[in-house]
């Protein structure tokens, strides 16, 4: 792949990709923003490893997901919606973000199930899409869905 096509599918992705780990940050856009930066940088670096026969999203979400996995800040979940209220106290997600409540319930997930819901339900990946993504078994994908909707319900009710 060129360096112009590469640019090219950014430019494409780049609002899909922004909006993934803005989910997977819970809505802390500085997080995002950085996540967003090392995992086009990544991505550029390992060009070589991209084969044209699956779709530049899924392997780009990829990259993102495992970024996020690495990243420490932001994979830290809390216990219950008022504690991660709490902690970002208006300063880190968007007050005027349509999704807050949704983003502070995610942020009690681990990241793992996190990554499974914000994929299936705000992506629209397919089970078999996001165990590719996440390079885990379908059964393990299904699983942290069913697992992340049960703690996910439990939440809201509670709050």
């Amino acid at each position: 792949m060129t360096r112009e096509v590469f640019i090219a599918h950014v430019e494409r992705e780049q609002e899909a990709l922004r909006g993934f780990l803005l989910a997977l940050c819970c809505g802390n856009k500085s997080d995002a923003d950085d996540l967003a930066q090392d995992t086009l940088v990544k991505a550029y670096l390992s060009l070589a490893g991209y084969q044209d026969k699956g779709k530049f999203r899924s392997w780009l979400f990829k990259i993102a997901h495992n970024t996020f996995l690495n990243h420490k800040a932001s994979c830290r979940t809390m216990e219950s919606i008022d504690e991660a209220r709490r902690l970002i106290g208006g300063n880190e997600a968007d007050a005027s973000f349509e999704h807050q409540d949704l983003y502070l319930a995610l942020r009690t997930l681990p990241p793992k199930e996190r990554s499974a819901i914000t994929l299936f339900y705000l992506n629209g990946y397919s089970i078999k899409e996001i165990a590719s993504i996440t390079d885990v078994s379908q059964d393990a994908v299904k699983q942290q869905l069913s697992r992340g909707r049960d703690k996910l319900k439990a939440k809201i009710r509670a709050s």
